[in-house]
């Protein structure tokens, strides 16, 4: 590299010898031989018509070596900070990602995908957005977030345009205070959830009620609808009983704080959601790097139904 006469080694060698003292001291942490040093030097001061050093058991700067060091080393760390730019300009290790959750996903799945994501991609700005199944999709439509998990299958998926990237299915499961009456017995009755729970929480896990819910609640004196969090709260505190999402109550679950109960003749509920993207355009490279972050974080916790797991991977831009 010559700009003017100048030689970038020369450059380095200058800024080295003032750094270290002494052209051997500089030789030794260039790793050249000194020789290649002083000469690095006098084609540096023949390029710029005179000396930069004054020779001696110590070298010391000319004026001419003083007026020439400040711009020297802002070329060099400007070089440095181009050098690093260009690596971390790989596809997805910069750049700007945005992901819409919904509440239920954001503690037990959302929270470790981006802990996993942000440690392999530090340089990337995320911006993470929590609200409701409606909001979500509102806010992907809009171009508010680019990606977003939300309740899955929705009626409006075709109209909205929504393209799945993930399909995920966890089960939905009765928990109680371990000391509660319903934890207290090995199996229990529908009728026995509706007598005893004191009260049953209706809990949205899914845009509308799910129908055996719904008539599980119908059956009770005291069915109050309440948000998940203070449903959880009031759970851990002996107050009642409701159906939760097992990612959602897994922590409190692994403490002790709440147990699930089998309801004998209850089907199995699930609760089914995605990663979707509008269905239109290309993914970012850095949204297609936290796709497949999520998607491990999925394949941990066992939410990728079988025959679902492997749908085509994102293509990114570019």
């Amino acid at each position: 590299m010559n700009t003017d006469g100048l030689d970038l080694d020369q450059l380095r060698a200058f800024e080295r010898v003032v750094r270290e003292g002494s052209f051997s001291r500089a030789a030794l942490a260039l790793d050249i031989g000194q020789p290649a040093v002083s000469t690095r030097i006098r084609g540096l001061e023949a390029a710029l018509g005179g000396p930069l050093f004054t020779r001696g058991r110590r070298v010391a700067l000319t004026p001419r070596g003083e007026s020439l060091l400040p711009y020297v080393r802002r070329a060099l760390d400007v070089l440095g900070e181009g050098v690093s730019a260009a690596r971390a300009a790989q596809p997805g290790q910069r750049g700007r990602v945005s992901l819409g959750v919904l509440g239920s996903l954001a503690r037990g799945l959302a929270g470790p995908a981006l802990s996993r994501f942000l440690r392999a991609y530090p340089e990337v700005e995320c911006t993470i957005k929590s609200g409701a199944h409606e909001v979500l999709v509102e806010m992907l439509l809009d171009g508010i977030v680019e990606l977003a998990l939300v309740a899955w299958p929705f009626p409006r998926a075709a109209a909205a345009d929504l393209a799945p990237l993930l399909v995920l299915s966890e089960a939905v499961t009765l928990v109680a205070h371990p000391k509660h009456p319903l934890a207290l017995r090995r199996t229990v009755r529908e009728a026995d959830v509706a007598r005893l729970a004191r009260p049953f929480y209706r809990l949205r896990w899914w845009p509308a009620h799910h129908p055996a819910l719904e008539r599980l609640a119908a059956s009770t004196d005291g069915a109050l609808e309440v948000a998940m969090e203070a449903a959880l709260h009031l759970v851990q505190q002996g107050l009642g009983a409701g159906f939760f999402t097992e990612t959602y109550v897994a922590e409190a679950m692994a403490a002790g704080t709440v147990v699930p109960v089998a309801v004998r003749g209850l089907p199995r509920i699930a609760r089914g959601s995605a990663l979707v993207r509008r269905a239109t355009g290309p993914l970012t490279p850095c949204a297609a790097n936290l796709v497949q972050a999520i998607r491990a974080e999925a394949q941990r916790l066992k939410l990728l139904p079988r025959g679902r797991a492997a749908l085509s991977p994102p293509r990114p831009a570019g």
